[in-house]
């Protein structure tokens, strides 16, 4: 209205506006009772955007970087099956296993939610050979990987146990990184919940190291 200097006119647009206000207020407002506006209206905010949309570059690092990380542990869990000799190694091979698969999902899920590339290591070769990278923090390479799997009972315990620990180590540093540069919040709950779990994981291995 002030850009225009015609009186007549502003006075017109200011009746418009009332006009539209009264409008826009019965549409606010509980008409019910057909009284249009007569009841004041309920003043209303747009929605925060999507949770997904608040994302960063940390944010996908961190997913496509721990998926391929967390293959690596399932497929070394695997092998305890096959060469461990103690049930305490074996339990908690297992327990490390089963808390990868539903994390893997969930962060492919927040990927596939954002436009980005899903890594397509396999979990067989637990490497992220192909288009994933695996110089992650804590990755284990070929060399290290054949040594494990060539391994045997008490030796192949020992030897797991050590490497998961540096496994670990890695994933909670990729984790910290996450919690200190990330934006979106899950990723930075699960990260939370990485540092809590493996921190409490390593320390038992420590333990069972120790004891024999």
């Amino acid at each position: 209205m002030n850009t225009n200097r015609s009186l007549p006119h502003r006075a017109a647009l200011a009746a418009t506006a009332v006009a539209a206000g009264l409008v826009l207020a019965a549409c606010g407002s509980d008409n019910s009772a057909n009284t249009a506006g007569t009841t004041p209206a309920t003043a209303t905010t747009a929605p925060a955007s999507a949770e997904a949309d608040r994302h960063n570059q940390a944010d996908v690092t961190f997913a496509q970087g721990m998926i391929p990380h967390h293959r690596q542990a399932v497929l070394m869990s695997d092998m305890v099956a096959i060469h461990g000799a103690s049930a305490d190694v074996k339990t908690l091979a297992e327990k490390i296993k089963k808390a990868q698969a539903p994390e893997i999902e969930t962060m492919s899920g927040w990927l596939k939610a954002w436009g980005e590339k899903v890594p397509t290591g396999h979990s067989m070769d637990g490497m992220g050979h192909g288009d994933d990278d695996s110089g992650m923090p804590g990755m284990m390479n070929d060399q290290d990987m054949n040594q494990l799997g060539n391994a045997k009972g008490n030796a192949f315990d020992t030897m797991f146990l050590t490497m998961m620990i540096e496994h670990h180590e890695g994933a909670i540093d990729m984790a910290k990184t996450e919690k200190q540069q990330g934006a979106y919040g899950p990723a930075k709950a699960l990260a939370d919940d990485i540092i809590t779990s493996q921190t409490a994981e390593i320390a038992q291995m420590r333990t069972m190291l120790k004891t024999g």
